[in-house]
């Protein structure tokens, strides 16, 4: 069964805009205001997207990372991650995100000096940076120091993946994942997880998650003897390359409707600003990996990595929300973690 079938919400096309650019900007179109009560809990994760040059340059990329990027987190900027790390024991989780996070040449003293100080350590992989130059030891690395790996693969068949994220990818993706699995990755080792990431092909929501994993399973199973531990579906934002996208298509306006109708309360408590907090590659501070790519800075004072000590000066305060946010609201909810609900 194709994978797009499993989407039982608007599978259907979208009707086109009149004027697309304008769904997204539009606050009074689509407002906020279930979402503009949202304060954070206690900050948990910090995610750190160090660097925006990647092998890759997918279609529905929020970030717009590609081979010509050369943004990237300084020296200074990696090591006072690792200050702030040890000065705040409550955050158990370092998420390096990219990008490819593997490519910038600090990725890997980050991953020592956090796993270093006891703290789980995530890193975001395209899967096809196992086999860029410079990496063929990488995948090892990972499974040395016991840290997660959440690979996207949007799809288990060539044709919709490749759509996605350009052609001859996939065939590398699932080389990956087997060297991940003979390296003890994805057989419910809790020092080599794997968990696989889906978004939808197009202006849809995913699929309800339980039931999409147990079709990744099964087929990724029969058909190549990949094992993994866990999917999560995440909904595409309406931003950067994706909204630029939806625009052609005069769809913009069609897909924010679509994520507003939808919107669930029951996924408030579990968003993933509540109990995260995103750096970008100069140091700066944002409630989350959407709003850094749209530059949308934290409420009130502006906050860097080298202005703040205690990461806890975060908790209780105000989260910046604005249209886009729906998508993390919509249905079962969606974010670093996957479903909410």
């Amino acid at each position: 069964m194709p994978l797009e079938d499993l989407s039982p919400v608007h599978s259907q096309p979208l009707p086109p805009d009149a004027n697309p650019e304008e769904a997204l900007n539009a606050e009074e179109q689509f407002p906020a205001s279930p979402l503009a009560r949202l304060h954070r809990d206690q900050v948990r994760t910090l995610q750190v997207n160090i660097g925006k040059r990647c092998n890759l340059a997918c279609h529905h990329c929020h970030v717009e990372s590609s081979p010509k990027r050369t943004e990237g987190l300084s020296p200074e900027g990696c090591a006072r991650i690792l200050e702030l790390l040890a000065k705040n024991p409550g955050i158990g989780t370092l998420d390096l995100t990219g990008g490819a996070p593997e490519l910038h040449p600090g990725f890997r003293d980050l991953v020592r000096g956090a796993r270093a100080l006891g703290r789980r350590v995530i890193d975001r992989c395209n899967l096809t940076v196992l086999f860029e130059p410079g990496q063929e030891d990488t995948a090892a690395f990972l499974a040395d120091r016991g840290v997660e790996i959440v690979a996207s693969l949007p799809c288990y068949t060539a044709e919709n993946l490749e759509e996605q994220r350009g052609r001859g990818v996939f065939a590398p993706s699932i080389h990956a994942l087997k060297l991940l699995n003979t390296l003890g990755y994805g057989r419910g080792n809790p020092q080599r997880v794997l968990d696989l990431v889906y978004n939808p092909l197009g202006p849809r929501l995913p699929s309800e998650q339980n039931k999409l994993e147990a079709e990744y399973r099964a087929r990724l199973k029969e058909d190549f003897g990949i094992d993994f531990d866990h999917l999560l579906t995440l909904t595409n934002m309406p931003i950067k390359r994706f909204a630029h996208s939806l625009a052609r298509q005069g769809q913009m306006q069609a897909y924010m409707s679509l994520l507003v109708a939808h919107f669930n309360p029951a996924t408030l408590p579990g968003l993933m600003c509540r109990q995260l907090i995103s750096v970008d590659h100069r140091g700066h501070f944002f409630d989350c990996d959407f709003n850094q790519a749209l530059d949308l800075p934290l409420p009130g004072p502006v906050h860097d990595i080298w202005s703040l000590d205690n990461l806890g000066d975060f908790e209780g305060q105000q989260i910046r929300t604005a249209p886009h946010c729906f998508g993390c609201a919509a249905g079962s909810g969606s974010g670093c973690g996957g479903a909410v609900v």
